[in-house]
């Protein structure tokens, strides 16, 4: 969806972030896939830190060039 996304926004000044929720917002696709956004003010913890036991319990599929940045994360079953 980036792509549709990026497009969608091109040429117009992001001032704020209002202007890009609603950029995001506005996003269709020709098959009537739409985009839902919100921006959420609230604060995120920061510093915390991710176990080797949660990252173990990942489906991750990292991808040939540059695996760990590129990757498929899959749904839990």
């Amino acid at each position: 969806m980036f792509s549709h996304i990026t497009q969608n926004w091109r040429g117009r000044p992001l001032v704020c972030r209002e202007v890009v929720v609603n950029l995001i917002g506005a996003v269709t696709t020709q098959q009537g896939l739409r985009i839902q956004a919100e921006l959420d003010e609230n604060c995120c913890e920061s510093g915390k830190q991710v176990t080797d036991q949660e990252m173990d319990q990942l489906s991750i599929e990292r991808a040939e060039f540059h695996g760990e940045w590129n990757y498929t994360l899959a749904p839990r079953q």
